[in-house]
């Protein structure tokens, strides 16, 4: 890789002094004003490359950034697991996006100046921005490939830079910022702008549309149930959804409206039932496995969603299930190995109370049955998650025994990597399968065999996750994310 021309001048877009704010909103402000200077700085200086060839010289700008200072330790609720910082110091976060993240950001920083009393100082960081990711949103530029042009770009733009695009923070490896400031925030900048680049990719829908309440599925049955859903929703008033959105950015908000999907799905197509404030629900197809299982989750974690479930198929490994029958994850078996070097497989996953309460709830309600009676139709238990679809047809010794001594009582592709990277980015996670099969038994997933109940549970199956996330919506947000999931030496940003 050429190393870009570091002789050439800089110039860069004028921008305000960094100055201290006590109130959330006017900082976030401010973080829009940085950042809508520094893109249109570049937006504006690459068309005229791109019209007039090599400038002379380099353009740079500058992510805006977040930086707060505190002498004291905070006297914090201690029912909380975010909006402190642990110990005196200074404390940074760049941040991209203001516009997205509005919310997100004036909730986050009103916690912190609250919680510590000092105010928090906006001004533009040290990290320059990649030209690619100033020009995201923009469908009508794309930045050329290396080589497409007769000079290199890298010589008059930053491009991204795999030194500031990582997962230290979450993965826990002590990360600090080149000044020796500590990170306020669980992402940086360049990491947020890759994800929201890969997203875009992967589910061919734009990250605005995304919403705080994520479910994923294994299976395409889900995703149609999934529309039925949510043109009655649309039809309802008083349902509070107002708009249906498919791949390929489809938005509807008639329930009678064609939602026409793009010639070429994506890899995990996504839909989007929206409500104000992003208080929706999501559904993720990932398909089968667990790398688009981790790639997905790797993804939208940066979008802090409050809660993501997992809800597909899954092998029953008792010989008293039926098909149809639900399993309720209470711990995880992982041989999925797509995180044994993010996340060592001896870190155990806790089953979280307030999901785990949600779903049994939901399957309560939705299906009709109540306290005792319900062990007719779910199971909770060990869920195990290896990353070899067709595992029966190895020696079985091997894979029975492990999944005997760990008292399994599922198995799936997916659901301890959508778990554990719950963990690992401190999000709500929780896991609701539907048994359809038992290879154990001799009960293949072959044609034909699937009875009425099975059909019937299986149609229940989306509609109580989606009760389930109702439910979650109106727990306030510091309920649903639990002490669990933090150490003890965090980020003060969620």
């Amino acid at each position: 890789m050429n190393a870009p021309d570091t002789s050439l001048p800089i110039l860069t877009p004028p921008v305000p002094e960094p100055a201290e704010f006590t109130d959330a909103a006017a900082a976030v402000a401010r973080l829009q004003e940085l950042y809508g200077a520094a893109t249109g700085f570049l937006r504006a200086r690459f068309g005229e490359v791109l019209a007039k060839g090599m400038p002379g010289v380099r353009y740079r700008a500058y992510y805006p950034e977040i930086r707060l200072t505190t002498s004291s330790f905070a006297a914090v609720d201690s029912r909380l697991s975010f909006g402190h910082v642990a110990q005196p110091g200074t404390y940074t976060t760049t941040i991209t996006r203001p516009d997205l993240f509005e919310n997100y950001l004036i909730q986050q920083i009103g916690l912190v100046i609250e919680n510590h009393g000092v105010p928090v100082v906006i001004g533009a960081s040290s990290t320059p921005m990649p030209v690619h990711f100033a020009m995201a949103g923009d469908e009508s530029v794309t930045v050329p490939h290396e080589g497409a042009l007769d000079y290199t770009l890298r010589d008059i733009f930053d491009v991204p830079d795999l030194s500031t695009t990582h997962d230290d923070i979450v993965n826990g490896f002590g990360f600090t910022y080149p000044d020796g400031s500590h990170p306020l925030a669980p992402f940086t900048a360049q990491r947020v702008d890759y994800s929201l680049a890969r997203l875009s990719h992967y589910t061919a829908t734009a990250a605005h549309h995304f919403q705080n309440h994520v479910l994923f599925t294994n299976y395409q049955f889900y995703v149609d149930e999934f529309e039925a859903y949510a043109r009655a929703a649309l039809a309802d008033p008083d349902s509070g959804y107002t708009a249906f959105v498919g791949p390929g950015n489809i938005e509807i908000t008639d329930p009678k409206a064609p939602l026409p999907l793009p010639t070429k799905l994506p890899q995990m197509p996504t839909y989007h039932l929206k409500r104000p404030r992003g208080a929706g629900i999501t559904l993720v197809n990932i398909g089968v496995g667990p790398s688009n299982a981790k790639t997905a989750t790797d993804h939208i974690a940066v979008l802090r969603p409050h809660a993501w479930l997992m809800v597909g198929h899954c092998a029953g490994l008792r010989n008293s299930q039926r098909l149809g029958d639900y399993v309720l994850a209470h711990a995880y078996l992982r041989e999925d190995h797509v995180l044994d070097d993010d996340l060592p497989v001896w870190v155990p996953i806790p089953a979280l109370a307030e999901i785990q309460i949600a779903l049994e709830t939901a399957v309560a309600s939705v299906s009709d049955v109540e306290g005792f009676d319900i062990k007719r139709i779910m199971r909770t238990g060990t869920v195990a998650t290896i990353d070899n679809r067709n595992w029966e047809l190895r020696d079985q010794s091997g894979p029975v025994q492990r999944l005997s001594q760990s008292r399994a009582i599922a198995l799936d592709m997916e659901s301890a990597t959508i778990a554990a990277n719950g963990f690992r980015f401190r999000v709500p996670y929780g896991t609701l399968l539907c048994v359809s099969d038992k290879p154990l038994h001799g009960e293949l997933k072959l044609p034909g065999m699937a009875s009425d109940f099975y059909r019937t549970q299986v149609t229940r199956h989306l509609l109580i996750g989606i009760r389930a996330m109702e439910r979650l919506r109106d727990m306030p947000l510091e309920r649903i994310h639990s002490r669990k999931l933090r150490s003890f030496e965090e980020t003060a940003f969620l």
